[in-house]
């Protein structure tokens, strides 16, 4: 079984308490993630970008957009 990978979250609206980081299976599987948030998702992609992070380097994932949830 394969490792997650941890990545850096950016962005997004500032009164939404996201975590730092977050744990996907792979990049190549999870370019984006997608985060319940009350009645909506908030979405992130992968930026193409690293950032050092507590002492460690991780792939940046950049808030792209809000969607709701159905009723």
């Amino acid at each position: 079984m394969s490792e997650c990978v941890r990545v850096k979250l950016s962005g997004g609206p500032d009164w939404v308490p996201f975590p730092a980081v977050w744990e996907v299976k792979s990049l190549e599987a999870e370019p984006k993630v997608k985060i319940l948030c009350g009645n909506a998702y908030e979405h992130f992609d992968f930026s193409g970008c690293y950032s050092l992070y507590e002492g460690e380097q991780l792939p940046v994932y950049r808030w792209c957009r809000r969607t709701y949830v159905a009723e």
